[in-house]
């Protein structure tokens, strides 16, 4: 399924829901971070996705980053919350998401990096090379955040 990213756009669709989700900040033993390119829009993002049924928050950031990435991580703090009402995420199926996500901070356990039908690669990224990539301003926002460890969470 394709979806559209719309950020500060007058013109972006109404949202018709909101979804409890995840992404997930790691780093390997070198600070790098680990990104996914994403197979639904090209664009490069920390692994994450929304929360299942019977399951435990910090439960859907272990199971995402495994899913999207084969890592194992084990949750260990809280980037931030992001909720901005002018990011809407625009699905071919019809659905309008307003943005919802808790970014965790974790540790690496173990794993290879490996691709899956989310992520067309998968790559532990220098913070010096970010700028490199094509990331959505939102999910900069959550990297750089990661980044700069700040005492208390970004809630926004």
């Amino acid at each position: 399924m394709a979806r559209i990213e719309h950020f500060n756009n007058p013109n972006a669709p109404k949202p018709n829901s909101i979804v409890v989700a995840v992404t997930v900040f790691v780093q390997d033993g070198h600070g790098r971070v680990l990104l996914i390119q994403r197979t639904d829009n090209g664009l490069w993002a920390l692994p994450g996705g929304a929360q299942d049924f019977g399951e435990y928050i910090a439960e859907t950031a272990v199971r995402e980053t495994r899913e999207e990435t084969g890592i194992e991580v084990k949750v260990t703090g809280i980037v931030g919350i992001y909720s901005d009402p002018r990011h809407v995420v625009e699905y071919s199926d019809g659905e309008v998401r307003q943005q919802f996500s808790i970014c965790f901070r974790a540790l690496y356990l173990s794993g290879y990096p490996r691709t899956s039908d989310e992520s067309s690669s998968v790559v532990w990224v220098a913070r010096d090379q970010l700028d490199q990539l094509p990331i959505h301003p939102s999910m900069r926002l959550r990297v750089d955040r990661g980044f700069e460890r700040l005492p208390a969470p970004y809630i926004g």
